[in-house]
């Protein structure tokens, strides 16, 4: 190979592998390792980008019940096989009108482009399907705040995380185990 043209073409590889590298690094900090779900930043610019385009989108926000209780009883790996298994409910249930994220601890959330078009039913039934494992069947159960942006006076995703939480909390309230739409 001509000199010349090696002292020009060695650069521009070590720029595009270098380049590759961090394309790889950014978009797995933007994945929760453990769930695969979008973390905080990389679900909340999707999250925007879906509330802009459809005005029928809603957030919900999905808290394990009495996850402390299976992490102490059964060990950090029975709660990690716990929060893996409702991350994988919720983007199943998400599929292609929606997008999950994993906030942090048990706490999930999600956006849908129309809650009208999914079943919800669907969603509340598989976060509480029990989780098999080690040869056991672990209850597994779950409060689910859900707030539609068109009730929104400005549609904007921290006012309907807000809201989610709120009526997560009230169906925390109730006795766990259900969802509740924000009025």
């Amino acid at each position: 190979m001509d000199p010349q043209i090696a002292a020009v073409l060695v650069p521009l590889l070590g720029w595009a592998v270098h380049g590759s590298v961090l394309a790889r690094r950014l978009a797995s900090a933007r994945r929760d390792p453990l769930t695969g779900l979008h973390t905080r930043a990389g679900w909340t610019a999707r999250a925007e980008h879906c509330i802009r385009r459809h005005s029928a989108a809603a957030v919900l926000l999905v808290d394990l019940d009495h996850f402390k209780n299976l992490n102490d009883t059964h060990g950090h790996a029975a709660g990690d096989a716990a929060l893996a298994a409702t991350a994988d409910r919720l983007r199943t249930w998400c599929g292609r009108h929606g997008t999950a994220g994993r906030l942090g601890g048990d706490e999930f959330v999600a956006v849908v482009q129309n809650l009208a078009a999914v079943d919800l039913g669907a969603l509340i039934a598989a976060l509480h399907r029990p989780l098999h494992y080690a040869g056991r069947s672990l209850p597994l159960a779950a409060s689910v705040g859900i707030c539609r942006l068109a009730e929104l006076p400005v549609p904007m995703l921290t006012d309907a995380l807000a809201a989610a939480d709120a009526a997560m909390y009230a169906a925390k309230g109730r006795g766990r185990r259900g969802s509740r739409l924000s009025h």
